[in-house]
């Protein structure tokens, strides 16, 4: 399944057409196809095995793809995988430091590695340092951080050589859930800072507030690519279902809509608030809203239900263990 996504190169951060990559006999990836729009959150989202970590280490210009092509910013991998380099920024889920460094020697020792020039690097830590809010941390040790503190500073080491692409695996992995909303919070401001972010996770609630858009992987293929939004509006085949808020009670309009044609199920969830579902072949949201207006109900709100991500999740994929 998938939905629109940017189709001009122009528009694209991420290109992948027809990705493919095995280990051995296994296959790990099965022409993948799916964009990434410049300047946006795109989340990266499947079971154990499903083929992210191989994707995105493929992107990162670690693996070379066995066929199909990837472009970053229009470069394509194989030919300009120097200048594809120089553009991004990876963040592995299981990351080393040097744990004997402190937090400005460990990042001072990859700005010089990226070429950065004395005065260069000392304002360029201090800006990561500052976006990062480890600014009064830079002295201390890395062996003595927390887990989400050693976070933050490989976030800072990746950012060092102002990369417009970050690849983030699981970056929310084994922190709490303040150190996991405080790195929420700093990824917006990346993204508000021009940055393309593309992450992988676990954590689906997440990822539902973060991302502009998605795309979810099985076994190796996409099953669904597109924006975040038109995957949780998704309805499950014909049925499509609504919120209602009202801005008073109105008791006469559960039995109104029960008697519409075409109306599959009503819940009356409060006396302001009503969850309807139709069927969407019969019964469009224009119709349905047209009908509200003409019994004078007092709308405050309409909106299409939206499913969990984690539920689009567990359609979208399949059950089993993965080999």
């Amino acid at each position: 399944m998938t939905d629109s996504i940017p189709t001009a190169a122009d528009d694209l951060a991420i290109e992948c057409t027809n990705l493919a990559f095995a280990y051995k006999k296994h296959q790990a990836v099965v022409d993948m196809t799916f964009g990434v729009a410049k300047g946006s959150i795109h989340g990266f989202v499947g079971p154990n095995g499903a083929g992210k970590t191989t994707t995105l280490r493929i992107i990162a210009t670690l693996l070379k793809p066995q066929r199909g092509s990837v472009k970053v910013f229009g470069n394509e991998l194989r030919k300009n995988f120097q200048q594809v380099r120089r553009s991004i920024g990876f963040m592995p889920d299981h990351f080393s430091m040097y744990r004997q460094m402190t937090v400005f020697e460990y990042l001072d020792f990859f700005a010089a590695a990226y070429g950065l020039g004395l005065a260069e690097r000392d304002a360029t830590i201090r800006d990561v340092l500052e976006l990062t809010d480890m600014q009064g941390r830079k002295d201390d040790l890395i062996k003595g951080l927390s887990r989400g503190m050693q976070q933050r500073v490989s976030l800072a080491r990746v950012l060092v050589h102002d990369p417009d692409l970050l690849l983030l695996d699981e970056p929310a992995s084994g922190l709490d859930p303040r150190a996991r909303i405080e790195l929420m919070e700093i990824l917006r401001e990346l993204q508000n800072m021009g940055k393309t972010i593309f992450i992988s996770s676990h954590i689906l609630s997440e990822l539902s507030e973060l991302c502009d858009s998605c795309t979810i992987v099985d076994r190796g293929h996409v099953r669904y690519t597109g924006p975040m939004q038109a995957l949780l509006e998704h309805s499950e085949g014909e049925i499509r279902g609504y919120r209602i808020t009202l801005e008073t009670p109105m008791p006469e309009l559960e039995a109104l809509i029960t008697a519409m044609d075409d109306v599959q199920e009503i819940d009356v969830q409060s006396e302001t608030l009503l969850s309807v579902k139709v069927d969407s072949t019969k019964v469009t949201t224009r119709e349905l809203l047209r009908f509200l207006v003409e019994q004078d109900a007092p709308v405050k709100a309409f909106q299409p239900s939206q499913r969990q991500l984690n539920q689009a999740f567990m359609d979208l994929t399949t059950e089993g263990v993965r080999t």
